[in-house]
């Protein structure tokens, strides 16, 4: 079997890295994830990607600054056939990037949140990271380009799988093929892996209907000592503060609980966390998410009551973020 470049790499990578329980489960989780018949966009998405110009071999790779860059030679015209192609692979909600002179200006200043939360890590230097929920894996590279030794994106979303690949596409070996995306859930992450040094899980928490079974597989696929880096939403309150919205919360289905920063301290050392502390805690602001060129649904700025800015359109808190760091003990 010939696997497409994208499937080798990865395959590789588990071999590498002695993952070898969870190498074979590779084959169904693709199989599943890929689904054309289950995502009618995907055929557009891959062929879009696929139709991507050959890129000359000299680049130069920007994987740790606040745009990720590609930069290298292209005629206008390639220009304008990337930007096209890219363009299809739309919405563009994490970034930003630029690539082959194309800015892709995200829904998301992501580089906002990675300003906030790298501060506080330890540092990821030659260290094996899980990014959960990382969408186009925009953070996934910024965690190559700080030295990270092995990192793997989790998300369902195959148009985010898709987005990657078109980076990827860019960004051609710079990172050593050190960086990789598998289109599944935590759920899907084989039971007490112990693997990973860092585990991201940012912006997931809260669409998990039993969020101490998700702060739980974090834990189970961090290695003894590991640490875990969270950031989700939460409300101000004391350690008893929890909300339960109803069918939306800033018009997002599927939102579930937004507890207090304390309450969220408790539930990581219930479920076994220590060294427990929150790093960082804002509102978010309608400069760090709203719609663009490459985003052009509504957004953030929609989704609040018009007359307040400080609730959202159902009279919930609007949006407030908070960065956790905690490990699994030793």
């Amino acid at each position: 079997m010939v696997l497409p470049d994208d499937h080798r790499r990865l395959y590789q990578a588990f071999l590498d890295q002695g993952l070898t329980t969870w190498l074979k489960d590779l084959p169904e989780q693709l199989a599943r994830g890929l689904d054309r018949q289950r995502y009618g966009d995907l055929p557009m998405w891959e062929k879009a990607v696929a139709k991507l110009p050959p890129l000359p071999e000299a680049r130069t790779v920007e994987l740790d600054a606040d745009t990720l860059s590609v930069t290298l030679d292209l005629s206008a015209s390639q220009r304008r056939q990337c930007e096209s192609l890219l363009k299809k692979l739309a919405p563009w909600r994490k970034g930003p990037f630029e690539l082959g002179g194309v800015f892709i200006d995200t829904e998301w200043r992501s580089d906002w949140k990675w300003q906030r939360v790298a501060p506080h890590l330890a540092p990821l230097a030659y260290r094996k990271v899980l990014d959960v929920g990382g969408g186009s894996g925009y953070h996934a590279w910024r965690m190559a380009g700080a030295g990270a030794a092995f990192v793997l994106v989790i998300d369902p979303s195959p148009r985010f799988y898709w987005q990657f690949q078109a980076v990827r596409h860019f960004v051609g070996n710079a990172d050593g093929e050190r960086t990789h995306f598998l289109p599944v859930g935590i759920e899907d992450v084989p039971e007490n892996l112990g693997f990973f040094d860092t585990v991201f899980s940012m912006g997931v928490l809260y669409h998990r209907p039993s969020p101490l079974e998700h702060l739980l597989q974090l834990k189970a696929a961090l290695t003894p000592g590991g640490e875990l880096v969270l950031e989700t939403l939460v409300v101000e309150g004391d350690e008893h503060t929890v909300l339960l919205p109803g069918e939306r919360y800033a018009a997002m289905p599927n939102v579930y609980f937004l507890p207090s920063s304390k309450a969220l301290c408790h539930w990581l050392e219930r479920v076994g966390f220590i060294n427990v502390r929150v790093v960082d805690e804002a509102p978010t602001t309608l400069d760090e998410q709203r719609s663009t060129e490459w985003m052009t649904f509504q957004s953030l700025a929609d989704f609040l009551d018009p007359n307040d800015s400080s609730r959202t359109l159902e009279g919930y808190p609007a949006p407030r973020r908070a960065v956790f760091i905690a490990n699994r003990p030793g």
